[in-house]
């Protein structure tokens, strides 16, 4: 069985994360950049499941700047039998829409029978990257699981639900989605990093995957403003001269919130 895995590179949560005010993008020079911890999960689910069923291969994907290297070579530290990293300056701020076709036509070229990712990154919070892939490739799909079983020709789970928690079958192939309920990815030890160095990491293009990005083409996504955080301010203080309640009953209505 082949596994892929999507992984991704984020600017790290516990550091300064902005955005660039001229371009809308993420400021990736303003923090450090590291593999997504909901991505590291998913890779976990992969491995997990190949270190009880022998003969499974585990390959990460990301669609990354060049310069992201490092973070692709942490997931086979980790434990990825190989790699595939799509660079390409064309994709550059690429929307999601752009985004679920690039990694389509990887896993097309890849032929896996299961495509495994997180819910959603920490960076954009799109959510909708295993719907999109599913629609793409016209698999199944089994999405935002707190559970995972891959057995010979389907995929099983559980998702979680306002009134208790959902059993999920999907045929295989099938892409999956997972939240954050699944276990911490194991560290990379000394030995796993020395691996990594010579474990296989394609390079691929849009060329290579037979996609257009053209610039000159209709956008498909529509920036139509961007904007720093106003700063936070300072919240309503009552002071209780007898009529305290009535002004907590004004202010609750004024901003609709009874």
């Amino acid at each position: 069985m082949k596994i892929f895995v999507l992984v991704k590179e984020v600017p790290d949560t516990y550091g300064d994360r902005k955005l660039n005010l001229e371009t809308g993008l993420a400021d990736r020079a303003a923090g450090d950049l590291v593999l997504d911890e909901i991505t590291e999960r998913a890779l976990e689910v992969a491995l997990t499941h190949a270190d009880a069923h022998e003969g499974t291969e585990v390959v990460a994907v990301s669609m990354a700047p060049a310069t992201s290297t490092a973070s692709v070579r942490r997931a086979l530290a980790i434990g990825a039998a190989s790699a595939i990293h799509i660079a390409d300056e064309q994709l550059a701020g690429a929307d999601l829409s752009l985004t679920a076709e690039v990694l389509a036509a990887a896993i097309r070229r890849g032929a896996p029978d299961v495509v495994i990712t997180g819910n959603l990154s920490t960076d954009g919070a799109g959510g909708v990257i295993p719907a999109m892939l599913a629609e793409h490739l016209g698999w199944a799909q089994a999405t935002a699981l707190t559970t995972v079983e891959i057995d010979a020709d389907a995929v099983t789970g559980t998702r979680a639900a306002d009134a208790g928690a959902q059993s999920v079958t999907a045929p295989l192939p099938a892409v999956v989605s997972i939240t954050e309920a699944l276990p911490d990815a194991r560290f990379p030890n000394f030995k796993g990093i020395m691996a990594a160095k010579k474990k296989p990491l394609e390079v691929l293009t849009l060329a290579d995957l037979g996609v257009s990005a053209d610039p000159g083409a209709a956008p498909r996504t529509i920036m139509t403003s961007v904007a720093e955080k106003p700063p936070r301010a300072a919240g309503v203080k009552i002071t209780d001269e007898g009529d305290a309640a009535a002004q907590l009953v004004d202010y609750l209505v004024q901003n609709r919130l009874v």
